[in-house]
């Protein structure tokens, strides 16, 4: 197992000799290639496949894949906005209010609507205020974007209606789940709804979807094994590990991705210690000289010694957590992968140093250009640049079709398939953009759009968009601040309504205090401490973890620095 490691860490160290130093001219260069390259897919989307969900590039039309919702359009949403399309992103928000509908007779992925649909809605409707549209009153509480997340979200809710609180991975969007729909679900099918939901929960008020993901994230970690590890896929009715593989790739991935940028959102330290568990884990078990392979959950032992092209997200979870020194290793093995066959196959073999056969493929996915850009962030050297350049002109050169740009089917020699999915234009083009654009808002600068702050909220008291956004696994980017403007105005609310409720009551025996609370006043929002109308004598004991009035510094949020109170 060390030739591997030690071929990657010689390429690497001879690339990194010779990597050149990027101009801020060559960088603006790159950023319109970049842009080009969007609106090369993007417009042979509109013209050839709309309103399918996806375009297939080799024969120009499209295809319904994960639902029947225009999924590409509203994946590519945001991305508009953070190419500075403002005048585009306005019409598309617009023809998405009037033409998607969720009340459709359709079997979809509870995982993929989720993290695509629901979380490209909310991202849109974050950042609706910088492109200019006209904003309800209280936004971003309120407005057309967040209802129509909302009534995807509640399409989804019936999956959680399980005896353990475990999702099914399937739903059909008007009937419910089927009485024959299958219990077995990967784990990143269980684990990947904190993000979007309590979102939905603190912008609305309705904490019921933060409830389900928070009820779901603590079954699943009760199954972990005495190890401490975790399957690949799990019966969610009797909580047995279908899969006992244990990694960081298909399957898991975004389960411990929503555990590290949950606790930092939300400023979660149940959700962080979560992730700390299993990462002593993970590098104990896993780590082979700065690969992860796979294991038996319950015995540790070597199953799969295998890199997947989904795990090339974890060095840039690792620089969230301030693991430079790891992830920059890490981010080596990955990159000399890409560099021998100008892209990331699915599977591929350590110890033969080549592709696992029938695993030859690279659907152009986002994750080693996301640590790319999370790394340039963390520590400005120009070597993730280059990566960024060379995973442009290998797209530009063997992906690129008349209609758009095809998943290469085989990397060894370049046969393309007929899929565009939506995640090239929602995640591989934006993170790619946001790689050579340091400067943009969504890092804290102000390059596309003007960088100022924004005001939200009722009376316009809250302070958003400055920066630190959040990034769910399908790159759709959420404010903290906006959930924690919106909880606060209704836990400010709900402070007045039990004020005026005990001045209006006549002084009750000390017994009573005891009493339950009514339904109406049963709790604050999720998240928020309890109520200002304290009882005799009692002391306001502020929250372990609260979130600042101000959203994150783009530096701190990449450390990964928890902010607690008074911060």
């Amino acid at each position: 197992m060390r030739a591997p490691g030690c071929v990657a860490l010689l390429v690497w160290l001879l690339n990194d000799a010779a990597a050149r130093q990027f101009t801020e001219e060559e960088m603006a260069g790159i950023r319109q290639r970049i842009k080009s390259m969007f609106y090369h897919a993007y417009n042979s989307y509109l013209d050839n496949a709309f309103p399918y969900d996806e375009l297939r590039p080799l024969t120009c039309d499209g295809q319904d894949t994960w639902g029947s919702f225009s999924l590409t359009l509203i994946d590519a949403l945001d991305t508009l906005l953070v190419l500075g399309n403002h005048t585009e992103f306005k019409r598309v928000a617009s023809l998405l209010q009037d033409t998607v509908d969720f009340d459709i007779d359709v079997n979809a992925s509870v995982f993929e609507t989720n993290i695509r649909v629901v979380g490209g809605l909310l991202s849109a409707h974050l950042l609706a205020g910088r492109a200019g549209m006209e904003l309800e009153p209280g936004w971003p509480c309120s407005g057309p974007l967040l209802r129509m997340a909302e009534d995807a979200a509640r399409k989804l809710l019936p999956a959680f209606q399980t005896p353990t609180g475990m999702p099914y991975g399937t739903v059909n969007l008007l009937h419910g789940v089927s009485p024959t729909e299958t219990p077995v679900t990967c784990t990143a099918g269980v684990g990947t709804f904190i993000l979007e939901f309590a979102t939905l929960s603190r912008l609305t008020g309705d904490t019921i979807f933060e409830n389900v993901a928070r009820r779901a994230l603590r079954a699943l970690w009760k199954t972990r094994s005495d190890i401490g590890l975790v399957g690949n896929h799990i019966d969610i009715v009797s909580k047995k590990w279908v899969a006992q593989d244990a990694g960081i790739g298909a399957g898991v991935d975004s389960y411990f991705e929503y555990l590290v940028k949950g606790a930092i959102m939300l400023q979660d330290e149940e959700l962080l210690n979560m992730f700390l568990e299993y990462d002593r884990a993970i590098q104990n078990y896993t780590r082979f000289d700065d690969w992860y392979l796979w294991v038996q959950m319950h015995k540790g032992t070597v199953s799969m010694p295998v890199f997947q092209s989904l795990e090339a997200f974890w060095p840039g979870l690792q620089s969230l957590l301030g693991n430079l020194d790891s992830a920059v290793r890490t981010f080596q093995n990955y990159y000399s992968v890409w560099r021998q066959f100008g892209g990331l196959p699915e599977f591929y073999s350590i110890p033969q140093g080549y592709t696992v056969d029938k695993r030859e493929g690279y659907p152009l996915r986002p994750e080693l250009i996301e640590s790319a850009m999370y790394l340039f962030r963390a520590t400005g050297d120009h070597i993730y640049l280059q990566l960024g350049l060379d995973a442009l002109e290998s797209i530009e050169k063997i992906a690129k079709t008349p209609c758009g740009y095809a998943s290469v089917k085989d990397l060894r020699d370049h046969q393309l398939d007929n899929r565009m999915e939506s995640f090239f234009l929602a995640e591989t083009i934006k993170y790619l953009y946001l790689l050579f654009d340091p400067t943009h808002f969504l890092h804290g600068g102000g390059t596309e759009g003007d960088g100022s702050w924004e005001e939200g909220g009722e009376g316009g008291q809250c302070v958003l968009g400055a920066g630190g956004f959040i990034f769910n696994t399908e790159a759709h980017p959420l404010d903290p601040a906006a959930l924690y403007c919106c909880s606060r105005h209704a836990q400010d609310r709900q402070d007045l309504r039990d004020i005026l409720l005990s001045l209006s009551q006549p002084t009750q025996k000390s017994d009573h205090h005891s009493a339950p609370p009514t339904k109406e006043t049963e709790g604050p929002p999720p998240g928020q401490s309890e109520s200002i109308a304290l009882k005799p004598g009692e002391k306001k004991t502020p929250p372990l973890l609260s979130c600042p009035v101000q959203p994150f510094s783009a530096r701190l949020s990449i450390l990964g620095q928890v902010f607690s109170d008074n911060t």
